[in-house]
């Protein structure tokens, strides 16, 4: 078996960008999870509170023999918006934040180097951070394959449907 890598990414709700991340080749496990914050093993509900310092991230483990973490990136670069700061559509607050934690310099190298290629995509500048590694703490089980649990939720519906569908159309050699 290969051996797989680490990136986590928080792209605003987790809910979206696991989503996405669970139909692409080469992704082997996606969860949802919380980090960069001060308070260990925090909980949904002190996420929301935007005191935590925590972000809502997914971390994905991947076959770099499949798939790139260039093209992870690449993709998490058209499935959110990177140019809001702390916001992603009606989710406010720095839990919502565009960020990047590098799990080595080679990941931060790559990072910076696509967000740089991918500010010609934007009509802003791009405010993704892009951090190095810190503790992450998986989400309650209730958030683990939301989307896929329940599609027909409003905000399934309305917010995370359309970014897997966009998702589809742009990288449909991705699909598993």
């Amino acid at each position: 078996m290969a051996q797989t890598e680490i990136a986590v990414l928080g792209g605003g709700c987790f809910w979206c960008t696991e989503a996405v991340y669970l139909e692409v080749k080469g992704v082997t496990r996606v969860e949802s999870g919380y980090t960069g914050g001060q308070q260990p093993d925090p909980t949904y509900e002190q996420i929301c509170t935007g005191t935590t310092g925590h972000a809502e991230v997914v971390r994905l483990e991947f076959d770099p023999d499949v798939i790139s973490y260039r093209d992870i990136l690449e993709i998490f670069f058209t499935i959110h918006d990177p140019t809001t700061l702390n916001r992603q559509g009606n989710d406010e607050g720095t839990q919502y934040r565009s960020v990047i934690y590098y799990q080595s310099p080679e990941q931060e190298a790559t990072a910076r180097k696509v967000m740089a290629e991918m500010a010609h995509v934007w009509d802003a500048p791009i405010v993704t951070e892009i951090s190095p590694a810190q503790p992450y703490y998986k989400a309650e089980d209730y958030h683990q394959n939301y989307f896929a649990q329940h599609p027909l939720q409003s905000y399934c519906a309305f917010i995370v449907a359309p970014k897997v569908s966009k998702f589809r159309k742009m990288y449909s050699a991705r699909l598993k």
